[in-house]
């Protein structure tokens, strides 16, 4: 499958990218691909090795007369988002990623591409099996759950890395170069509630926010999108001054790090409370359309008849919607060092209330923050954790993770950027990333490894609009082989 992708170029690329789009590999299902890459680079002659957490490390030779330059460690995750559209019958655990080429760019259909971070895997693998490229001693590091929890990098065995210089190839934008990043911490929460049976006489009907244009958490906070959580979240608090209903359920989101596109809630109103309950949505839709008219050109607020169903205590819906209008999303801060970075940001990734077995209501919800400054992410993270605390609801702050302090004097980013000019024809812009790239981590358990983050343009990463610039995946792989054939020597 996926022959489309064999007709491009470089072909030493894209057909190790194939590879990837026909191997499913969701977040906590990378074992298949896993595997197969073990036993490719064991026939290529090279050492593989998987760590206790269950990252893959393959070590290449150098190639003649290099023997002499620095071990490089390329870097790059081996899972993918697991996102479609509506309609969309695919499951990720089984079904290959289907590809198409319009424009110049890889999509998907319907779903995400992958390339996040599968070009940044293909690359080392032409790299590991190239027998004309010029390199000194690679070694091809590919880590798990990077997209969920960053469990990967986080769990990375001390000690197997020797190269003391990094490539990470998991950024986005041509011409680009990142020397740092954002830390974060994930803020989960639970909370069980009684159910009380609705009143026969009361209707049920599904509230739903479709149509947005969600994306990554870090890199596409700032842009004025709209979070289709928040949306859910301020209708049914708005609507609580129009009209009496009962809370029987909602959901949105799927993803911690992907801005909610969709939202759902269910709730049961009176006969007398329908014609305001209609009113209010059609004004709704039609206030969040004007106010995200430059973002959400397909925002939709719809409403419909559903089954009846057990409903919140009044105190405990009215309570629970009060906490959740609380939580933090989007930009906190702007960098004040760094002109036009986000530093500190929270994205309202996924909320639940659902039926439980023993007859109860379980709410869960996930919150991420990210900054550039340790300390702040540590500060949004307890605004969050109070808001939830207020109707006591189990609130934990798990999966934090330090962020990337950036070198401007670096000696790899001047080399980078004399390479770049080089190859390019052009300067690179040096650019920090608020987004949580395994560089921080990793660069934490290997003081003095110096860093860079590169890569094609890819846009829309984390959702199905997700795709790639196939020429701008030509320029990254001429940069790459630039920097492994001028690699410095061994101190």
């Amino acid at each position: 499958m996926n022959e489309v992708l064999t007709r491009l170029q470089p072909t030493a690329i894209w057909r190790h990218f194939q590879t990837l789009c026909n191997t499913p590999r969701p977040s906590y299902h990378e074992a298949a691909l896993r595997e197969h890459l073990i036993q490719w680079a064991t026939e290529l002659g090279h050492q593989a090795y998987v760590d206790p957490a269950g990252n893959l490390l393959i070590r290449k030779a150098a190639s003649k007369g290099m023997e002499d330059r620095e071990t490089v460690v390329l870097q790059g995750h081996l899972d993918m988002v697991a996102q479609k559209n509506v309609g969309i019958d695919h499951d990720f655990t089984k079904d290959p990623i289907v590809t198409q080429v319009i424009d110049g760019w890889v999509h998907a259909t319907g779903t995400t591409l992958g390339a996040d971070n599968g070009i940044g895997v293909a690359a080392a693998m032409a790299v590991l099996e190239s027998t004309d490229l010029a390199h000194g001693p690679i070694e091809a590091l590919f880590t798990i759950e990077e997209e969920t929890s960053l469990r990967g990098a986080l769990q990375l065995e001390e000690g197997i890395l020797k190269g003391k210089i990094l490539l990470n190839l998991d950024s986005e934008d041509r011409g680009d170069v990142y020397i740092g990043c954002a830390g974060g911490m994930d803020i989960n929460i639970k909370k069980h509630y009684s159910a009380t049976a609705a009143d026969g006489n009361k209707k049920a009907f599904k509230i739903t926010v479709s149509g947005l244009r969600g994306g990554h958490s870090g890199l596409d906070i700032h842009k004025g999108r709209a979070s289709a959580n928040v949306l859910i979240v301020r209708l049914l608090n708005l609507l609580k001054k129009r009209c009496d209903f009962g809370l029987s359920s909602f959901s949105g989101g799927t993803l911690r790090n992907a801005i909610s596109r969709d939202a759902i809630a269910t709730i049961n109103v009176n006969d007398k409370d329908q014609a305001k309950l209609f009113a209010f949505v059609a004004e709704f839709e039609k206030t969040t359309q004007a106010e995200f008219s430059a973002t959400e050109e397909n925002l939709k607020v719809t409403l419909g008849a559903t089954e009846l169903d057990s409903e919140l205590a009044a105190s405990d819906k009215d309570a629970l919607l009060n906490a959740m209008y609380c939580a933090p999303h989007g930009v906190h801060r702007m960098s004040a060092d760094l002109d036009g970075v986000t530093e500190t940001s929270c994205n309202f990734g996924v909320i639940n209330l659902r039926n439980s077995i023993d007859g109860k209501k379980v709410f869960d919800a996930c919150l991420l923050v990210r900054s550039l400054v340790d300390s702040a992410v540590e500060h949004l993270a307890y605004v969050a954790k109070a808001a939830f605390s207020l109707i006591q609801a189990e609130v934990t702050l798990e999966n934090g993770y330090p962020g990337w302090r950036p070198d401007p004097k670096a000696g790899l980013l001047k080399h980078f950027l004399t390479v770049h000019t080089d190859v390019m024809g052009h300067d690179a812009n040096v650019k920090v990333i608020h987004a949580g790239l395994e560089c921080g981590i990793i660069g934490a358990k290997y003081p003095g490894m110096e860093m860079v983050s590169f890569g094609p343009n890819i846009r829309g990463a984390h959702s199905p609009t997700e795709r790639m610039e196939i020429d701008s995946v030509a320029d990254f792989w001429r940069l790459l082989i630039a920097l492994l054939e001028s690699a410095p020597k061994a101190k």
